[in-house]
């Protein structure tokens, strides 16, 4: 099939097929006499995954681990289930994190109850005189 035909089956775009083959997560394809891409239904299959490991907000380093365990089909998935519970551990830090954003919007909006003039507005008033916090505050597992 040709890229189009893949994408669409894949539900996502050509671009988005071209992105995974530059990030080295989909094999490049065969070319045609014509010089278009031939993909098979192994790239289909490929593309699904990683599709589906972007779905559950996965990075391309983890994403590309996964893949070389999958390429390795005789090997235990014991590896597979680590990076799992890590991958698990960082969503619950990030869910801590918006839970205390929330906290903090709530609270913002919590200070404005009825409209009136901006300079009178609490939210804006609370953000002024809020604290900046040094660098980035929420966490990543990249």
């Amino acid at each position: 099939m040709k890229i189009g035909e893949l994408a669409r089956a894949a539900h996502c775009s050509a671009e988005t097929v071209r992105f995974y083959e530059k990030a080295g997560l989909l094999p490049a394809p065969e070319r045609s006499q014509g010089n278009y891409r031939q993909y098979g239904p192994a790239h289909l299959e490929r593309l699904r995954f990683i599709r589906n490991c972007r779905g559950l907000d996965m990075a391309h380093d983890e994403i590309r681990a996964l893949l070389g365990m999958v390429d390795q089909p005789a090997r235990d998935c014991g590896a597979i289930n680590l990076l799992l519970d890590e991958h698990i551990a960082h969503v619950q830090v990030r869910l801590r994190e918006l839970q205390d954003l929330r906290r903090q919007l709530i609270g913002l909006r919590d200070r404005c109850q009825t409209e009136q003039a901006v300079d009178a507005c609490g939210i804006v008033q609370g953000l002024t005189s809020m604290e900046t916090a040094p660098g980035p505050q929420h966490a990543t597992h990249l």
